[in-house]
């Protein structure tokens, strides 16, 4: 049995069948989307990848002013995973900072390759991960701060 195609821009839904083969709309939970903000196009590609592999919507920024500008038009977002060293008019640690003014509820992930930071230099309850990260260290941490 085909369950009903949605109408609209409503929020996908399950369909559950019943033993009557009746169908029970079932509200789906959102998928946590991820903002990556990396000016290295073949690492912010994989980083892309890997969490769309792993059941996030993910969605790229080559740097700060892109990441905003974005965020201004996603409400959607719930985290960011952003470089620290890269081009524009601000760096990943201003940009943290920026994001957690702005928009409070959007869970913050600071990496770097280059420069060590502590929690102190990040907004309340960032991370950070030092390059090289697995995939599997960006999306438990990932797990973690929605779980907060």
């Amino acid at each position: 049995m085909t369950p009903p195609s949605g109408i609209g821009n409503k929020a996908p839904a399950t369909f559950l069948s019943t033993r009557k083969h009746r169908l029970l709309k079932v509200p789906c939970v959102s998928t946590p989307v991820v903002l990556v903000v990396e000016d290295e196009l073949l690492l912010r590609m994989a980083t892309v990848q890997f969490l769309v592999e792993a059941g996030y919507e993910a969605i790229e920024a080559r740097h700060a002013d892109e990441a905003i500008a974005i965020l201004e038009q996603r409400p959607d977002i719930h985290v960011i995973f952003t470089d620290i060293q890269m081009p524009g008019s601000m760096d990943g640690l201003k940009l943290a900072h920026f994001v957690r003014h702005r928009w409070p509820p959007i869970k913050i992930i600071a990496t770097s390759g280059h420069v060590r930071i502590t929690t102190d230099d990040l907004p309340q309850g960032g991370r950070f991960l030092p390059k090289p990260y697995t995939p599997d260290e960006v999306t438990d941490t990932i797990r973690e701060l929605m779980a907060a």
